[in-house]
């Protein structure tokens, strides 16, 4: 628990600007190949979310990871197969009755994390305990990049001790109930304090925080603290946010720092929600919308 008090806690916010993307995301050599661009592991999906696998997997591709591995339940590999963009692989693990990621998985994931660049965890993973405890147990071994999501946050609640004692290259990615739940703090308080609060809990718990909603805040806890002003209302729609986890995992695979990747991931994702909204409106855009226009928003920003 966080012991000071929020309002306490000074620092300089910076709003967004329509900006350029750095040079390293932009420019690829005449003779380089798709290792380059990092590998991504995305531990996500279950019986009932299996499309949250999906939508985080294509994002990542069209935001320039060069090799994507799903990490699924065996039982809706063949179902993501069928669904899954060719260029992404699958790796089916062992599940619980409910169609979950089991325990027993924890071996054969391990194995894989020293095959990849980065880890996006929580999509779509479902809440059932013994997926929350391979969850915690993933995230106290790992020492590469990640970006936690949804389901992995509910899993650390209670836990935080796990963040509190991690190394510190997470990215975290909560909306404000999700932000209640984990840090155990009032909802009001949160969206009274959006800014305060993330930056105070990000220091603490030694992670950037990408703090989702109308001008999400994305903070390192420290010095640097951006407002995107990027995005609609539109984008709160089923999917969006395992968007989002896609382009900041591969902008991390392609060599960004923390804090960088987290920042320009949320520009790009509003900005691709904008150009959405745009063609499809507001009322009738689809987390699938976003991903068809990260490409644009990318051009936009070069």
């Amino acid at each position: 628990m966080v012991k000071e008090k929020i309002s306490a806690c000074i620092f300089q916010s910076h709003m967004l600007k329509p900006m350029q993307l750095p040079t390293q995301l932009l420019r690829r050599k005449a003779n380089s190949h798709k290792g380059d661009y990092g590998h991504i592991l995305i531990l996500a999906g279950s019986s009932r979310f299996s499309g949250a696998a999906l939508l985080c997997a294509e994002a990542a591709l069209r935001a320039g990871a060069g090799l994507i591995t799903l990490g699924i339940p065996k039982s809706i590999n063949l179902a993501v197969i069928k669904n899954k963009p060719k260029e992404v692989m699958s790796l089916p693990l062992p599940e619980t009755k409910e169609g979950s990621l089991s325990l027993r998985a924890f071996s054969r994931i391990g194995v894989f994390l020293k095959k990849v660049d980065v880890l996006i965890i929580g999509p779509g993973l479902g809440t059932d305990k013994t997926t929350s405890a391979l969850v915690r147990k993933i995230i106290k071994k790992i020492n590469l990049p990640a970006v936690i999501d949804a389901d992995a946050l509910n899993a650390l609640s209670n836990h935080l001790e796990i963040l509190r004692n991690h190394k510190g290259r997470l990215i975290l990615t909560p909306h404000q109930m999700e932000m209640s739940k984990l840090f155990k703090v009032d909802l009001n308080l949160i969206k009274k304090n959006r800014k305060l609060v993330a930056k105070k809990y990000a220091k603490y718990y030694n992670s950037t925080i990408i703090l989702k909603g109308h001008h999400t805040v994305v903070t390192d806890g420290n010095s640097q603290c951006y407002i995107n002003k990027t995005g609609n209302p539109g984008m709160a729609t089923a999917g969006s946010g395992d968007v989002l986890s896609g382009i900041a995992g591969a902008f991390l695979a392609q060599g960004l720092d923390i804090f960088p990747a987290a920042k320009y991931a949320t520009y790009i994702h509003g900005l691709a929600g904008d150009i959405a909204a745009g063609d499809k409106t507001q009322m009738g855009l689809i987390a699938s919308d976003i991903i068809d226009e990260i490409p644009a928003a990318i051009k936009k920003s070069t």
